[in-house]
């Protein structure tokens, strides 16, 4: 990366001590439950917007949305044979309100197959967070209603961390759910893996709201006006029961640091960069955004889910060989470490871009462990955060942002063909998951 300007230069070498990062970090966990549709998401929408601003973005403007507001009341997990006891339960977004009474079945990491291996008709299934190792991550939204469609009547998520963590998440993209899930800790899991094991049965009441509502994108431009552009984007929300320290605070706060990075940098195409709203309930701020972008002048998407978290960068390429090729040369040309998986998923904000058939990286990092560790419990707070990874990975982006911009230019960066696109996603056991939860796309019939 010889070429750089010396502005640019000078804009890198004050990034490495530059405190910005984290005292935006400070100011976003500070608000607190940043749920989509409520008051905490404006005010991190306002901090965002400033953010851009400050970094030199310009055109920076709210972009509204409606969207579906849940909201939760009170949740209860009462064991009622063989023993009568309760446990602290967490409902999940968009679980509707619900009583529910059935036998307790333990699906284990809750795969389809494991699903099909059990009865779980009229009965509340547990499952696990995390996935056997050696194979993809199964998501929680692949679980829960491959459950449901199987005839289970309400579902129990299970956390695979210790610490007395339930964890929450949403169970379906924008819109309320058919049954009653909750989220409890570990070692509650262990007694009802018993418990089922004894015959168990349970009842789940929860009271929850599924509402009209809004929340709303901040989008602004780096670089020169041409009729192609990058997007680049991150979510600023947050589930309500924590600070979304890591997720997303990290990656929000990774991309307004690259903004003041690209700012300073000679770009081939413009960089049209949003801080994304309401992507925990369903990629909804994604979605408008697809839907209202005229598509043939995105040239390629880098979200920033994930990123600035932990120690090494991983580029994930959604089945683009292209871009592939230009994380990798980052990599080498930078000497620091970017793990290219080309794995695609429906989990994050690039999804309904490449679902339209546009390249994509996804930048996030590697715990080294299985799952989410923290993230979507109580303990996502700030205080897990190394704003060292953040700074350094902002760069790693701008970079790739800029090579990418570059490539695009040159017509080095290819569409995603709709039938490999397919492929990859049956290739990679995604088909009965999507379907149970109304995501897989009608075209790939």
């Amino acid at each position: 990366m010889d070429d750089l300007s010396p502005d640019a230069r000078d804009v890198f070498a004050r990034t490495w001590t530059d405190d910005r990062p984290w005292e935006f970090l400070t100011q976003l966990t500070a608000v607190g439950n940043r749920m989509a549709g409520g008051e905490g998401d404006r005010r991190a929408s306002s901090l965002v917007a400033d953010a851009f601003v400050d970094a030199g973005a310009q055109h920076v403007e709210f972009d509204t949305f409606e969207m579906a507001h849940w909201s939760r009341g009170q949740t209860t997990l009462e064991l009622t044979a063989p023993d009568e006891r309760s446990f602290e339960a967490i409902a999940l977004p968009y679980a509707p309100a619900a009583d529910v009474s059935g036998p307790l079945v333990d699906v284990g990491y809750g795969t389809p197959s494991e699903i099909d291996e059990h009865d779980v008709n009229g009965a509340i299934a547990v499952a696990s967070t995390t996935t056997p190792s050696g194979g993809r991550f199964i998501h929680r939204i692949e679980k829960f209603n491959y459950a449901i469609e199987s005839g289970a009547v309400g579902f129990v998520f299970v956390n695979h961390i210790p610490g007395q963590l339930p964890p929450t998440g949403a169970l379906r993209y924008d819109e309320e759910a058919l049954a009653p899930a909750v989220g409890v800790s570990k070692e509650t899991g262990s007694w009802l893996a018993e418990y089922a094991s004894r015959d168990g049965t349970a009842r789940l009441t929860v009271d929850a709201a599924t509402e009209p509502g809004e929340s709303r994108n901040v989008e602004g431009h780096v670089g020169p006006d041409t009729e192609r552009e990058v997007v680049f984007c991150a979510h600023f929300d947050a589930h309500d029961i924590a600070e979304g320290a890591l997720d997303n605070g990290c990656g929000i706060t990774t991309v307004a640091t690259a903004v003041r990075l690209l700012a300073a940098m000679d770009l081939d195409l413009g960089v049209r960069v949003v801080g994304v709203g309401a992507e925990e309930l369903g990629l909804t701020g994604a979605e408008h955004l697809v839907n209202r972008l005229d598509l043939d002048r995105v040239a390629t998407v880098v979200n920033v889910d994930g990123a600035g978290r932990f120690r090494d960068l991983v580029a994930m390429t959604h089945t683009s060989e292209a871009t592939a090729e230009v994380a990798s040369r980052v990599a080498d040309e930078t000497r620091h470490p970017i793990r290219v998986d080309e794995t695609p998923h429906p989990f994050s904000d690039q999804w309904p871009f490449v679902r339209a058939g546009i390249p994509a990286l996804q930048l996030h990092s590697d715990s080294g462990e299985r799952g989410r560790g923290w993230g979507h419990t109580h303990a996502d707070t700030r205080d897990k955060v190394d704003d060292r990874n953040i700074r350094e990975h902002a760069m790693l982006a701008a970079l790739l942002v800029r090579e990418l911009a570059t490539a695009a230019a040159n017509d080095e960066i290819p569409g995603l063909d709709d039938d490999e696109l397919a492929t990859a996603f049956r290739q990679a056991d995604f088909e009965k998951g999507m379907k149970a939860a109304g995501i897989w796309p009608g075209g790939w019939e």
